[in-house]
């Protein structure tokens, strides 16, 4: 069952206007991380706080149908608050990678199976080891699938 509630756009504009120009075209457009040329997805959470959907395009890293999440925030000190919100509630998630959203279930992931998603995090985005560098917090690998 796909997520319903009031959609909360990003304060961000850039974020905003990735999230609604990748939607409107299904993916064709706005599906890399600004000039970089990397690819990126779509994950809508609800907010723990206030019920309403809030959407953020992350890096792509997917392998055999499951995705990884990073929850880098470019090495801040904190976790991006969408973190907070998928903890709080791993069932209330959207995937938009492509033409079509899927509900998906996530869970983080620690030891040998966090190192595996983190090695492939950093083949898809190599800023997250100069990410990691910068902050003194592990930074959380979710890894998600289609529900």
């Amino acid at each position: 069952m796909p997520l319903t509630g009031e959609y909360q756009p990003s304060p961000s504009d850039w974020v905003r206007e990735q999230v609604d120009r990748y939607e409107r075209t299904g993916g064709r457009e706005a599906n890399t991380l600004l000039d970089t040329g990397l690819p990126i997805i779509i994950v809508t959470t609800k907010g723990r706080n206030t019920g309403k959907l809030h959407k953020n395009p992350v890096m792509r890293v997917e392998h055999g149908g499951e995705y990884a999440i990073v929850a880098s925030k470019g090495g801040a000190p904190s976790h991006p608050e969408w973190y907070h919100n998928i903890i709080a509630d791993p069932q209330a998630v959207m995937i938009q990678d492509g033409p079509e959203p899927f509900d998906a279930v996530v869970r983080e992931v620690a030891g040998s199976e966090r190192d595996v998603w983190w090695q492939r995090a950093v083949e898809a985005f190599p800023p997250y080891a100069e990410y990691k560098e910068k902050t003194s917090r592990t930074i959380p690998v979710l890894v998600a699938h289609r529900r």
